[in-house]
């Protein structure tokens, strides 16, 4: 974004973000989960009017969150503590606060590709299980519940829930005994300002230590980061990976 002409000032979470996006930055300043006061404060002295969500939080750091006197302030007129609960509250207490919460994509299309195969090839036993897995990770995305279910032969070996993605590749794989799809889906009317789902070279590991098999992801609408990364290691072990639309690859 240096490179478009703009001030990158970044708001990064201690034990989530990777130091190296100092690089990246103009200022950079640590927080931990919860401080949302010290953030808008931060971004009020950077003059910051638009800011934009990148990257994860663990579900596990959310609940062992330490919240400042305006992260308490919104929790509490919170109606549930689901993942879009959450974070639309953010993004509406940081409009009240005059900054503008963006899509992540607005940036970053380029990071998020068409349809169409990236590494291995589609067997008719993996097609079978994307068809089947898909709509079922939609299902339980548009519950708020996570965004990838893993199947194997037509039967689902493991739902993402608050362990994260890469916990449920492991999880699936185990049960499943390897060979097994991921099917990792964008929600039912994704807000593209948040949680926008992604894959990349740690995906890939989870899969190859659960015993290899298919990693599928909604063409279109996830990121895939590192592609080269991620395209070495599918080669390199035997995986597929596809951006799925749900016709013929």
């Amino acid at each position: 974004m240096r490179a478009r002409g703009l001030k990158v000032v970044v708001a990064a979470i201690k034990e989530e973000a990777d130091p190296t996006i100092a690089e990246q930055a103009d200022e950079l300043h640590w927080l931990h989960v919860g401080q949302l006061g010290k953030m808008l404060k931060l971004f009020h002295k950077a003059g910051v009017v638009e800011a934009m969500m990148a990257g994860k939080v663990h579900k596990t750091h959310v609940w062992d969150l330490r919240p400042d006197l305006k992260a308490v302030s919104v929790l509490m007129r919170m109606r549930n503590k689901k993942d879009d609960t959450i974070l639309g509250a953010i993004a509406d207490e940081m409009g009240r606060e005059g900054i503008t919460l963006i899509e992540s994509t607005r940036y970053t299309g380029d990071l998020i590709p068409g349809p169409g195969l990236i590494a291995g090839k589609i067997t008719p036993e993996i097609e079978a299980d994307i068809a089947f897995g898909f709509p079922l990770a939609r299902a339980i995305g548009g519950l708020d519940i996570g965004q990838t279910v893993v199947v194997k032969n037509q039967a689902v070996m493991a739902v993402e829930a608050i362990e994260g993605t890469d916990a449920a590749i492991r999880r699936g794989g185990e049960l499943g005994k390897g060979g097994v799809t991921v099917c990792k889906v964008a929600k039912p009317n994704q807000d593209l300002r948040f949680d926008v789902p992604a894959i990349g070279p740690d995906t890939l590991r989870a899969l190859i230590a659960a015993g290899g098999g298919c990693l599928a992801f909604e063409a279109g609408a996830t990121f895939c980061f590192d592609r080269d990364e991620v395209v070495a290691l599918a080669q390199a072990n035997g995986v597929t990976v596809v951006a799925w639309d749900g016709l013929a690859t």
